[in-house]
């Protein structure tokens, strides 16, 4: 083999092939640990409401402008993430603009409000609130585990009742092949220019700002390689049986709360970190809604994200939807009826503070180790697949 068809298998391999969800969920669990290390944990929501945010001051809704999108960290994650996916797509040759039928314009706005809603309840997202929450040793993590079980349910029972009585039709692909590559090149040279500039700046936090932006634009491009998705994670045991996405995220989980564990009884990150005030109420109605709300719209906070960065229109409207309602509602929760300060919807609950270090370890493994075995056991038995 020459060199040139060396070359050539080399790109296909780490560029065009997709990556299991198996390697997929162990590179996502080392990208997050070393992000949590470098800076702070990973999550989305914060970075839409952030862009919600200035849109909400543009027309006069808030009074004060939101902190810079490029000096705001968890904006940053999230342009990360998209430059990540996006450069993926490209250099795959699998970017498109994918304008989606009328009734999936519909059902992309009702659901990014109801995501926004979930989200602002539940103070975060798949990734936030459930992923990262359990990661970070909360225990509003199982709360909306358990939540987006119930809620990903309902939504599969919907999804098959409108099978049943609607026909979606319409909508078009525009490719753009021949030019991604090209894309993928200037969006890479944008990626390490931004990084650049981080890292010369003056300011505190920007080596801290540029290290993130480049790790999560690794979580970008891994999640897009592997198709990595919570939502097909928690559908497909109910829809098909196929278990495959969702032993992934269990391996996923279970590396990120040990690594994230040991990160915090070193002292490394405070032990109050992504523990949030939602157990248990906000953490499983959020969950719920959440979790319905991204199984009709077809991506969860970072599906979504991903998912734009390849060209999805009806991805981009759960995201905008998504961002304005956020912002709305927590702005109100926050400023207005002071939600937290009252204990509404629950209280912090850290997990190593009621069982230690060892036996919150051990709690953990044994729910993921329950995900993993029910996850296998239905995909063999099919008890749990919802027919028609």
């Amino acid at each position: 083999m020459s060199l040139t068809e060396t070359l050539k298998e080399l790109y296909r391999v780490i560029f065009k092939e997709n990556y299991s969800p198996v390697v997929g969920g162990i590179l996502l669990a080392l990208l997050v640990i070393l992000l949590e290390m470098w800076y702070r944990p990973w999550g989305i929501v914060g970075g839409l409401r952030n862009w919600g945010e200035w849109v909400l001051y543009g027309v006069g809704f808030l009074d004060e402008a939101p902190p810079h999108p490029l000096w705001f960290s968890s904006s940053v994650l999230n342009i990360g993430l998209l430059l990540g996916a996006f450069i993926s797509a490209c250099l795959a040759q699998e970017f498109g603009i994918r304008i989606p039928p009328k009734l999936e314009i519909i059902k992309a706005v009702v659901a990014g409000i109801l995501m926004g809603v979930g989200s602002a309840l539940a103070m975060g997202c798949n990734i936030g609130g459930f992923y990262m929450a359990i990661a970070n040793l909360s225990a509003g993590g199982i709360a909306m585990m358990l939540g987006l079980m119930v809620g990903v349910f309902l939504g599969v029972k919907y999804l098959l009742w409108e099978i049943e009585h609607f026909t979606s039709q319409g909508g078009k692909e525009i490719s753009v092949k021949k030019v991604s590559p090209i894309l993928g090149i200037i969006a890479l040279i944008v990626l390490l220019w931004g990084a650049y500039e981080y890292f010369s700046s003056e300011k505190e936090n920007g080596a801290l700002l540029g290290g993130a932006l480049l790790l999560t634009a690794g979580i970008g491009f891994v999640m897009h390689r592997t198709r990595f998705c919570i939502v097909n994670a928690f559908r497909e045991p109910y829809l098909s049986g196929e278990a495959t996405m969702a032993k992934g995220v269990a391996l996923s989980l279970f590396i990120a709360m040990f690594g994230i564990l040991l990160i915090k009884l070193a002292g490394i990150r405070d032990a109050m970190t992504y523990v949030t005030p939602t157990f248990f109420l906000g953490s499983l109605v959020g969950g719920i809604i959440f979790g319905a709300a991204m199984t009709v719209a077809g991506g969860c906070g970072s599906g979504s994200l991903w998912r734009v960065a390849e060209g999805q229109i009806k991805l981009l409207i759960v995201v905008v939807f998504f961002a304005l309602t956020n912002a709305i509602l927590r702005h109100y929760m926050d400023d207005v009826w002071e939600v937290w300060d009252k204990g509404i919807l629950g209280v912090q609950v850290y997990l190593p503070d009621v069982f230690g270090y060892a036996g919150t370890f051990l709690i953990l493994s044994f729910v993921i180790f329950l995900w993993y075995v029910f996850v296998d056991w239905n995909e063999k038995t099919e008890k749990f697949v919802i027919g028609f």
